[in-house]
């Protein structure tokens, strides 16, 4: 068996290459997160755009980041508003956001 990673069960097969869900050790999940959610903010938080779905959104970002696991539910909630941010970003022809929330789903979903 191989050696176990960052807290789960060794293999019972050894791998030949590293698969990127096998450790997320290097991977900045607080950086990332905070980087997709700057350029969110910019759209979401312009009173001028005020919108019931992002409204709802951010109530539920405040409710995740009081809660002790924050990085968890603040991740997940990101990952199910994935298609929805790109719509955002796209509409708005940001490549940066874009970029940083395919890093973001590469590295963290």
């Amino acid at each position: 068996m191989t050696q176990a990673a960052a807290g789960f069960p060794p293999l019972p097969f050894a791998l030949e290459t590293p698969d990127r869900y096998l450790t997320f050790q290097g991977i900045d999940f607080e950086g990332n997160m905070k980087t997709v959610l700057q350029h969110l903010s910019r759209y979401i938080d312009d009173p001028a755009h005020d919108n019931a779905f992002w409204d709802r959104f951010k109530a539920r970002l405040a409710a995740a980041e009081a809660d002790s696991a924050t990085i968890c539910d603040k991740l997940l909630l990101l990952h199910s508003h994935v298609y929805y941010m790109v719509e955002l970003f796209e509409e708005h022809d940001d490549e940066a956001a874009l970029a940083d929330l395919k890093r973001l789903e590469e590295e963290c979903f």
